[in-house]
Parts: C-alpha cells; structure tokens; sequence
C-alpha cells in the first residue's frame, strides 16, 4: 500500500479531516542512463563547488537568492517556519462550479483518503455532496516548502486534489503566438466541410482504447538493437495542408472517415483508425513458456499487456496487469 505524500487536515466549516494526499497517475515512460559514447561507462550528476571543484554533501547546502551583488542565503527549516500551521492544513476557501474552472489551471492529480476508519463518515459525507452538487472545494495549503492551490473533486466514489496554477501563470497567448490568424474568414462551404468531417470522426471517449505507441516503439527497437536486427523507421510526418486545396483536403477526409474500411476500426487520437492487432500476436504470447509474471517489474509487464492487446492497460496498475495477463495465458 502507498504511503501518503502529504498528511494534514482537510476543514470546510468547522468540520475537520485528517486526510492523507496519495500520487494519482504513474509514468510507464522508459528512462535510460546517461554513459559516456564508446563505453558503458555511467555518467553522473554530482554537488560541485564551482570555485573548488570539491564535492559538498547534501547536509551542507544551503538555499540562496541571488539579489544582483550578493546571495540572501535561507535554511531550509526556515521555511517551514514561516507556514508552520499551513502545512498541516488543507482549508476550503470556498465552492465553485466545475465547468467555471478553465481545463488550462489543471496541473496534477492526487487521491484523498481519510486517516482511520474512524473518519469514513466524514469523509463519505463530503464526497457525495460535492458530487450531488457538481462543485470543487478552492484551497490553498504548503507541501514540500511550495504553496498549492488546488480544487478539492468527487470522482467514482472518492475526493480528488487537482493542484492548479495560479493565475500569473497562465501566459497570454496572444504575446506569445505572434502570428495568431484569428477569426479568418472561412466559406460556408468549408466550414460546412469541417463540421461534417468532426461528426465523421466522433467517438465515444474511452481513454483505455488509448496507449502510448512510442514508448512501445522505443521498446521494439531496444529489443531490436539487443538481437542485433533493423530497427524499422516511423513514417514521415504529413505535408502540410495549403489554402488551395483545403476544400479537396476536407472532402476527401470526410470520404475516408465515412468508408466502411474506416468503421471497422477504432478512432485513435490523431483521428485515423486504430489498427486491429493481428491474431498471430496474440497466440505468439500464449504459446510463450509460462513465466512467473510477479517477478516481472511494472515496465515488463507493460509490455507484455501492449503485445496481447489487453484493454485498459494503461491504467493498469502492477497488480491488475498480472491478473489480466494471468487470465489470457
């Protein structure tokens, strides 16, 4: 079981929680180590003195604030200082409507739980009101020496905490972008066009149909490298569409989404139907030697979801991908 990374008091009103704040999403992104070309020798990042060259311990550094001609030099338990009851506390603010919250403040998601069963009431309490309400909690509260400003959600029976960002940080993309085109003028014709090729192309959202197909790619070609075989080359990227042809462009893609080749598959995010997976690899992955899948890590695991085309492995976590491929084997 994960241990929390925030532990507190979640307050609306006068009621308090004790709450624990658990990480909500992983990352099945493959990393590699940095090593030196020609060698298999390890790169590593160390704490150097930039005047000595020396290495300095962890325990010796110290945070500073560069103000133009010398450093303000803070400790870190200073900053604890300066919030002491705050990082302990989560407190509504208020309840606003969801749909008011622009997605663009959305930044990371954690799981609420309660601290003891002693609390489930509370807890349950405040997860169906805000769900029959369909409004989110505003808080601000300190974790890890930073200030958060979050919206407290029910979702599928449990509190959420979506941290967001603060308003000076959403950056105008009007200074941004410099060559925004705006509201140019587009026929009837072509925008009649576009809203027929949107309808061709909509889909029921189902977010485990949907995998990350270059981190399989970047597994395919390690394997490839290792059995020292050809590692096969993506696709070059579309041509860009011109003014000229934007008509015939339109018309073709709405020809294409509504061929019956076209509603054999499903939709991926780039709009063109997700290939089936062939048979073949299916029944290559079950005539495999059995092996013992709870020594495998989360990544092996991964893989060996992606290549018997197990749906939802995505959100899999370690323990659901061994029961899913357990039960195709």
């Amino acid at each position: 079981m994960a241990r929390p990374v925030w532990a507190g008091n979640l307050s609306f009103g006068l009621v308090s929680l004790p709450v624990g704040l658990y990480t909500a999403t992983d990352s099945h992104t493959i990393h590699f180590h940095q090593l030196q070309r020609g060698t298999a020798d390890r790169i590593r990042n160390r704490r150097v003195n930039e005047r000595t060259g020396k290495e300095v311990d962890l325990d010796d550094i110290v945070k500073g604030y560069d103000t133009g001609g010398e450093y303000v030099l803070v400790e870190p338990k200073e900053l604890d200082e300066i919030a002491p009851g705050r990082s302990r506390s989560l407190e509504i603010t208020g309840f606003v409507d969801l749909a008011d919250v622009d997605p663009i403040f959305f930044d990371k998601t954690y799981y609420l739980g309660p601290r003891g069963a002693e609390y489930g009431k509370v807890y349950s309490l405040l997860e169906q009101a805000l769900a029959k309400a369909g409004k989110a909690g505003v808080a601000t509260f300190v974790m890890r020496q930073h200030e958060y400003l979050v919206a407290l959600k029910a979702e599928n029976g449990i509190l959420t905490l979506h941290t967001l960002h603060w308003a000076d940080e959403i950056r105008d993309p009007k200074k941004e972008i410099g060559n925004l085109p705006g509201k140019t003028k587009a026929s009837d014709k072509e925008l009649k066009m576009a809203e027929q090729l949107i309808e061709a192309l909509s889909m029921t959202w189902d977010p485990g149909e949907f995998h990350d197909t270059f981190q399989e790619k970047v597994a395919a070609m390690i394997d490839a490298k290792q059995a020292g075989e050809t590692v096969e080359k993506a696709e070059p990227a579309a041509e860009p569409t011109g003014v000229v042809d934007l008509m015939e462009a339109l018309r073709a893609s709405v020809e294409r989404a509504g061929s019956p080749k076209q509603d054999s598959g499903k939709a991926t995010a780039s709009g063109t139907p997700a290939v089936a997976k062939k048979p073949a690899a299916k029944k290559r992955i079950r005539s495999e030697p059995k092996q013992d899948l709870a020594g495998l890590t989360k990544a092996d695991l991964y893989k060996k979801a992606a290549a018997a085309n197990v749906p939802g492995r995505s959100q899999m976590t370690r323990g659901d991908l061994v029961a899913a491929l357990t039960s195709r084997r």
